[in-house]
Formats: structure tokens, sequence, C-alpha cells
């Protein structure tokens, strides 16, 4: 049993409106985008108070679960688990399933908090006010939302519809209305009762469950079972296939908040945002004189009202006005800001091509359990990517059977095995990896180790591995 408030961070979803940065493999909660920190970073920090919270339970995918691991150890937040899940099923599984498993851990008396992964949050004075004015509803029993205080008769988002007190700062919910148009939004922001549904939730969790098995029995059955023939991998919790598989395909609006007696919605003013386009980064970064939001390597001149980001190329942006131009590791975004909501169609042409489909799924740079492994050049017969090993990570004992490999230690210090033998190898130093030989990398230091790794051979695809002892199962 516990007095604080539990944690839990959605960081499964997939989705590109945010390409070239986000890509199906690399969703915009693990980008940084306005901030040295991902957005996940961001929220799990938003929640690192251990005085009100215990360990964050994050619910994602197979996928993306070293990304979460590697993510929350490189700013120090331990976790309270990973709850990985087999196959997607909206919000209200996922839901269902972290509240059984913190039910299991902490008792019928625990409040979570759900929080989105991906979302841009000023979490000052006035957040923290609505924080505490949740906590204090949802230990009275209601199931509680955040609704996001209307700035514009936004399209995007959906609403929710207050109605009356039922504390200070605290309403019940009136109803729930789907994204509108812009005649309808403007007439709904007239009345001043509507407010945009941020899918950020307070929920006891007993009486969430209870709700749960009243209106959306199949989505109940299915988590509980999910979670109770649920087995550990390493670090993570993997919920069972089959159960989970069998709960509907519904979110936890339509499944429970629709229909329960219980909701209520804490109108909330502070700073928000689902950055969910790139007018929408544009809207919430600082701008310069000339209403430019510039972020990392760009130069404009005579330029107006736009958006130009690169982490990589410098980019240099001349007489424009109102555009995105977007630069990744490998494609540019240029389109006219008030167009970006519908990047994804520009996203669909490419996935349609054998040529840039991969453009749409992955980055140069990918990770493993391990650290992370960027391309850098390719071509007939050679391969260059730059390796970082996480402190104390190894690679698997491995051979190649058509490839040998050069590494050269730009930082940090590497133990090599080879052909039985173990050596340490310290920045500038270098191996050569002959075809066939069995190999292992490991960092034994306290710092990232990074190499610079030259694949050499006939085929260089990641599938001439074989494995013969590895840590993370996969031998």
């Amino acid at each position: 049993m516990t007095s604080k408030i539990v944690p839990v961070i959605m960081a499964g979803g997939k989705g590109t409106r945010l390409w070239p940065l986000s890509r199906s493999a690399a969703p915009k909660q693990f980008l940084q985008i306005l901030s040295e920190r991902s957005l996940f970073q961001q929220t799990l920090e938003r929640v690192s108070d251990a005085e009100r919270y215990a360990p964050a339970i994050v619910v994602t995918n197979s996928d993306f679960r070293f990304i979460v691991a590697e993510q929350a150890r490189a700013i120090d937040i331990d976790l309270g688990d990973i709850l990985l899940e087999p196959v997607a099923r909206n919000t209200a599984p996922a839901l269902a399933a972290a509240a059984f498993a913190i039910l299991d851990r902490f008792g019928p008396e625990a409040i979570m908090h759900v929080l989105a992964s991906d979302h841009q949050i000023d979490a000052g004075a006035v957040y923290a006010d609505c924080v505490a004015r949740a906590q204090q509803a949802a230990l009275g029993g209601a199931l509680v939302t955040f609704g996001i205080t209307p700035t514009e008769p936004a399209t995007g988002y959906g609403y929710i519809e207050s109605g009356e007190q039922v504390s200070e700062g605290v309403h019940r919910v009136a109803r729930f209305v789907e994204k509108p148009d812009r005649a309808k939004a403007e007439a709904m922001l007239e009345t001043g009762r509507y407010l945009w549904n941020s899918g950020i939730f307070m929920l006891p969790v007993k009486s969430f469950l209870d709700e749960m098995q009243r209106y959306a029995p199949q989505v109940w059955e299915a988590a509980q079972n999910a979670v109770a023939r649920a087995y550990r991998d390493l670090d993570f919790t993997r919920l069972e296939t089959e159960s989970f598989s069998s709960a509907p395909d519904i979110s936890v609006d339509y499944a429970v908040f629709e229909k329960t007696e219980c909701a209520a919605v804490v109108p909330s003013s502070f700073p928000w945002s689902d950055l969910g386009s790139w007018d929408a980064v544009w809207k919430t970064g600082a701008k310069d004189s000339n209403g430019n939001v510039v972020i990392d390597r760009a130069t404009v001149s005579n330029t107006r009202n736009s958006l130009v980001l690169s982490r990589d190329i410098h980019l240099a942006v001349q007489g424009l006005e109102d555009v995105a131009v977007i630069a990744g590791e490998d494609a540019v975004y240029v389109g006219r800001l008030d167009d970006s909501q519908s990047v994804g169609n520009i996203v669909k042409v490419l996935a349609r091509s054998r040529q840039t489909s991969a453009l749409t799924e992955v980055h140069p740079t990918s990770y493993r359990p391990w650290g992370a492994v960027a391309a850098l050049s390719e071509g007939e017969r050679f391969s260059v990517k730059r390796l970082r090993v996480t402190p104390g990570k190894k690679i698997s004992l491995q051979k190649h059977h058509h490839r040998a490999e050069h590494w050269i230690v730009v930082r940090g210090t590497a133990e090599i095995t080879m052909g039985g033998e173990t050596r340490l190898l310290h920045e500038n130093e270098s191996v050569f990896i002959p075809q066939g030989t069995v190999h292992r990398l490991h960092n034994p230091g306290k710092i990232p180790l990074e190499l610079i790794e030259v694949q050499t051979g006939s085929y260089l695809a990641d599938d001439d591995i074989i494995r013969m002892e590895d840590e993370f199962g996969r031998s």
C-alpha cells in the first residue's frame, strides 16, 4: 500500500506527424524537439518528486523497450516497471492492465496519474495546483480528467463540456465532444463551458477497475488475465499475448468515461500542447523579433513567422514567411506552417515507394539493448557506422560469415574479446576483426563508449550475425 500517486506513462504510440524527425520506429515522445530532453524524459521529470510520486510505470511496446529504459537511465530516474503490450489495443486495455498491476503491488487505495509521454507542459504552480485538486477528487472516488482551457477554437482536439461544480476547481463531466469543425468550435468556446480533452487522468485504481468491469467487461477480463499471466523479461514485464489480444480496440473515453457517473474534470489553464504538428511546435517555441522559432543548426535572413529546425546539417533559410523547414538525419521537409497538419499526406506518398519507404519507418540512428548505432556512410562492399555502448553493457558474442570489421575507439575504453583472448582498447586505438572470427565488445567503464565501425565484405546486412552468447536473450 502507498500514500503516493503512482504515475502511469503511456509511451507506446507510433506516429509520423512530425516527420522527418518522427518515424514509426522513432515517434515524437522520444525526440528532442524544443529541449535537450525528449518529451518522454520531460514527462518523467514531472513525476520525479519522491515526496508525492512512486516510481513511474511506463506502458509501451516491445519495439520501444530499450529506448524507454535508456532515456530513463540517461536522466538518472528509476522506473517502477515497464509494461510491454504484445499488440496495440488503444488506451482502455492499456490503462486497465496498468491498474491491475498497481492493484497487485500497492493495493485498492492506490491513485494512478495517467500521462501521455508526448505532451509539452509548463509544470509550474498552476499545474501543481491542478494536480493537487485532481488528487483530492480521486481520493473521493471520482475518475478525474484534466480539461485544458482553450486558447483558440482548435479543430484538432476533442472537447469536454464541464457541468456543475462539485468542489473547488472540480466539475462533473457533462459530455465529451468529438473533434469539431471550426464553426462548432467557435460556438462552444463562446459558452465558456468547453475544455480541450487532454488525455491526462487521475484515477482511483479500485473505482476505475469497478467501472471498467461494469461498462467494458471484455476489456476488464482481458487485462486481468494478461497481468495475471505476465512474465518478466530482463527489466521488463511482458503482458500475456493471448489474453491481451482478446481485448477490444477501444479508448478509455469510449469504454468508461462517456458512460460512468463518476467522471469529473479539473479545468486546467497551464500551458499545454500535444505538439501534434509543426505548426503546434512553432506556436509553443520561443520566437525571435521576426516571429521565427530557430532551433540548433540554422541561420535565417529576411524570414518571418517560420519554424527552422536542424540537429545535424546546417540550414540557411532566406526570404520566406510562414514555413516549416525541418532537417532530419537523412531527409528535409519544407512546407507551409498552416498546412503542417497535412504532413501525413506526403508521408503516405513516401511510404508507397520502395525507394523511400524506409524514410517513414526508421532513422539512421537505431537503439539496441546495449546502446545505439548510427549509419554514417555505405557503398558497394563497405559500411561505416558510429557505435555507442552504455557503461557496463556488452554486445553478444558473435561472428560474421561474410564481413570483416574494423573498430576505432573515439571515446572511452573498450574491452575486446577476439579469438578467445581479451584486451583493452583506449581512445585513438583500433582493432581488425577478420571474417569468421568470434568476437565481443564490452564497455567496462563509467562513461559511454563510442567507436567508429567500418564493415567490409560481400554481404553487410544485419542478418549475417551468428550469436553464441547474449545477455539479452537473442542467441
